[in-house]
């Protein structure tokens, strides 16, 4: 059964629980002073974990140099007792301060109590987290850092499960000692990704140790609508270990401190030595200040609950216990209480100041130039600047562009200098808010040296799978810290069989089988990417990667950015699509990922050999990327590289398959060979065709090397399958758009695509749904046909 804890048999110092006190009641007064800030107008917005402070005091007890958390936007007394932040960076990041020493989080990027810290250096490279606490960055989409708990607590199981790991574990891991710490709200428990986490934490029996701060209420909604039997460690009682691996589950009331300590130091030894998971319900919570500053929770609840929060706060409770524990006496505990509340309003004052200095600079700069322009609106302008309590840079630009406005056909110093200003501004703000959305580390995808296949007269042609078995087998061979999950990867070795064999081979901790569970699929590659290991995770189609999606794109696809370059996760995710069969394993959603996945590399191989040198290439390098096998390509003959595992192809860089002078067909995966097809029969038609395989849609064409096409060509014709105005679509505005293509046409450019609706089964199905030979050949015949009718007459 659930085990719940009532009397701490824990011997507990009376100057550690009066330090535990002046720390919650600091954080405290930091949620309350939080939310004046925001309503007075100097802060955007606040969300506090007020109410949570005791038990995340426990908590902190047991984590230990080297664990990790990956939590929520309440756990701002547990990020300062175990000192992997503090009162001013809270403050700091409250106002969007983008200086990294002051929020080394997220550089203002992210909204207050988003935490992290910085395990990756200046020069990209992991710094020794086993000797260090470890926060992975913070998201706000609810449970959205469930998936990605998995996975830190799946390293552990590696390093101390997989010998071939031994020497791999210097600075990430002691025999797989670390603990992965989750946090979520107990309303949060009714998302997907928290069900497929915790079912995954008790099959693979890794060790985490998750809370549920339980205080009755999601937003508005209290727990009786969104839980079974309102209460989630009933409901989970299923888990518990019989005779069977499980999960264990403690309930404890958030404000029982000495309970809490107990459950907590006790629970997680446990969870460290036996790699035993386990769920820390802790209810009876309240929440003061109601969910965020958007609203006020006297609007929801009740007054006999309102009364409840009152009688059963954790920090009053805890003030009670402690005086009638003799611990500390009421004026004792007065005379702190007024020193940590002058120490935590001076901490914001020191915060607002140096948000604000840096920027008041900026003003001064931009005011030095507008005082010298003599118009009464400018004027007006420099004053408002001058005056204003608070200043932005988004008021400073504003105020410049609008004196520049004023100065339009005038030429003076004053003119000259606003519009360097504004220039050198722009630049300074890209950076600030828009910098290291992809690695530019020594070990960036786009840094590793090319190097071409080498193919001898005896290299031996087989089933394209078996370019990847063969690649793949020299990889694990070559990286001990390399592994693929996913499902059916294993002792199958793919439903293509491109590892057939490889499980026998290198065991089953390097090539595993999972359940159907995409988004804890990615979530268990990123964990285990972040401290160190390089997992490959499967997806067996790409139609089903819309499951991990939002992992993908909230998580991974943002984290380096989100950081300012503080942490990566270098995953690569396989997956197959395109052409097949059926509804479900014939798409093409590129459009879906390459909006959804800024911040990761998208490769769209036509053929096994292409597929195996971006895998080359990705695995080593740091930035994660995705690489989309051609579905239809398994069985087709390709020649096995001689320098198979070694070879490279490099991102970026666009491929020609056919030269030709009349029109550009740009393309990638499987319509490189429709492409192909219909430029041999428009030849017979006397319409010479190019051909360009991108072979990768981010990056897209580094060296602009397709405009040199358009350039000969004067026509384009852009081809995929994705649906219209998907990837077609997004490749026209990259050369057109970018590459300043639309120059060198004389006919409007074209697009080919799938139907907009998905493809029918069977290969009729496809055929009509999909661009095929003759509805590539009629478009280019089109374009020729606008340009010279004269010399093509119609073919209908």
């Amino acid at each position: 059964m659930a085990k719940t804890l009532r009397n701490s048999k824990l011997n507990l110092a009376a100057e550690t629980v009066c330090a535990d006190y002046r720390l919650a009641y600091s954080s405290r007064r930091a949620s309350i002073i939080g939310r004046a800030e925001v309503l007075r107008g100097n802060a955007t917005f606040g969300i506090f974990g007020d109410g949570k402070e005791v038990a995340q005091l426990a908590m902190a007890k047991a984590f230990r140099p080297g664990d990790w958390r990956a939590g929520y936007y309440r756990d701002q007394t547990f990020m300062w007792a175990t000192r992997m932040s503090n009162v001013r960076s809270f403050f700091a990041q409250l106002y969007g301060n983008t200086n990294l020493e002051a929020d080394p989080a997220s550089g203002g990027r992210q909204m207050g109590n988003h935490f992290a810290t910085r395990f990756v250096d200046d020069r990209g490279e992991f710094t020794r987290s086993v000797e260090t606490p470890n926060s992975t960055a913070d998201v706000s989409n609810v449970a959205g850092w469930m998936p990605r708990l998995l996975g830190l607590a799946y390293a552990s199981k590696l390093y101390r499960n997989n010998p071939q790991l031994r020497r791999a574990q210097d600075g990430f891991s002691v025999n797989g000692n670390e603990v992965a710490f989750g946090t979520i709200g107990d309303a949060a428990t009714s998302e997907g990704h928290f069900w497929e986490t915790f079912n995954a934490a008790g099959v693979l029996q890794v060790p985490m140790a998750l809370s549920v701060w339980d205080d009755g209420y999601g937003i508005s909604v209290p727990i009786s609508a969104e839980t079974t039997k309102g209460s989630i460690s009933d409901v989970l009682r299923g888990f518990i270990p019989d005779d069977r691996a499980g999960v264990d589950i403690y309930v404890v009331r958030g404000w029982d401190y000495p309970a809490l300590v107990e459950a907590y130091v006790n629970g997680v030894e446990r969870v460290r030595k036996e790699h035993k998971p386990a769920l820390f319900h802790i209810n009876e919570l309240t929440q003061p200040q109601g969910h965020s500053t958007s609203g006020s929770h006297e609007r929801y609840k009740s007054k006999e609950r309102l009364r409840f929060e009152v009688e059963y706060d954790c920090i009053a409770r805890m003030r009670d216990w402690i005086i009638e524990s003799g611990i500390a006496s009421e004026s004792q505990l007065e005379g702190w209480e007024a020193a940590d509340k002058e120490a935590v309003e001076a901490a914001r004052d020191l915060a607002w100041e140096a948000y604000q200095a840096p920027v008041r600079r900026d003003r001064d700069r931009a005011v030095s130039i507008l005082r010298r322009i003599d118009t009464p609106k400018v004027a007006e302008v420099a004053a408002t600047l001058t005056d204003a309590n608070k200043i932005t840079r988004s008021a400073i630009i504003s105020g410049a562009s609008f004196a520049l406005r004023t100065l339009r056909g005038t030429d003076s110093p004053e003119r000259n200098e606003l519009i360097q200003f504004i220039e050198d501004y722009r630049s300074e703000n890209a950076d600030r808010y828009s910098s290291h959305v992809y690695s530019d580390s020594d070990e960036s995808p786009l840094k590793v040296p090319v190097v071409p296949a080498t193919y001898a007269d005896k290299s031996q042609a087989v089933d394209g799978r078996q370019v990847l078995l063969r690649n793949f087998d020299a990889n694990f061979a070559r990286d001990p810290r390399l592994f693929v999950i996913g499902e059916d990867v294993g002792r199958l070795g793919d439903v293509n069989l491109v590892f057939e064999g490889l499980q026998a081979k290198y065991g089953d901790l390097r090539l595993t089988d999972t359940g159907i569970r995409e988004a804890t699929i990615l979530g268990q590659a990123i964990g285990a990417a972040m401290r160190g290991l390089r997992p490959i995770c499967d997806i067996q189609y790409l139609d089903y990667f819309l499951y991990a999606l939002e992992v993908a794109s909230d998580d991974l696809a943002s984290l380096h950015w989100r950081t300012v370059g503080g942490q990566k996760a270098p995953v690569v995710i396989r997956t197959k699509g395109h052409r097949l069969v059926g509804i479900w394993h014939a798409g093409s959603p590129m459009a879906v990922l390459l909006n959804a996945l800024h911040g990761m590399y998208v490769a769209v191989p036509r053929n096994m050999t292409q597929a195996a040198g971006f895998y080359n290439t990705l695995f080593r390098g740091d930035n994660p990327g995705v690489v989309i096998e051609a579905l239809n390509g398994y069985r087709l003959k390709e020649r096995v590289p001689e320098n198979i595992g070694d070879f490279t192809v490099p991102l970026g860089v666009p491929e020609v398959l056919r030269t030709g002078t009349d029109v550009t067909v740009v393309t990638y995966g499987a319509c490189c060979a429709i492409a192909l097809d219909a430029a041999r029969a428009l030849e017979e038609l006397g319409v010479s065709c190019e051909v360009i395989d991108v072979q990768t849609l981010n990056p897209f064409d580094l060296d602009h090397s397709i405009v040199r096409s358009v350039e000969k060509t004067h026509a384009v014709l852009f081809l995929d399958e994705d649906m219209p105005g998907g990837a077609s679509a997004f490749m026209m505005q990259q050369v057109l758009e970018r590459q300043n293509g639309w120059w060198h046409l004389d006919a409007a450019p074209r697009t080919l695509a799938a139907s907009a609706n998905r493809p029918a089964y069977g290969p009729d199905g496809d055929y009509f749904t999909k661009p095929n030979r003759e509805s590539v050949l009629e478009s280019v015949y089109a374009l020729m046909r606008d340009r010279r009718p004269d010399q093509y007459p119609p073919l209908d």
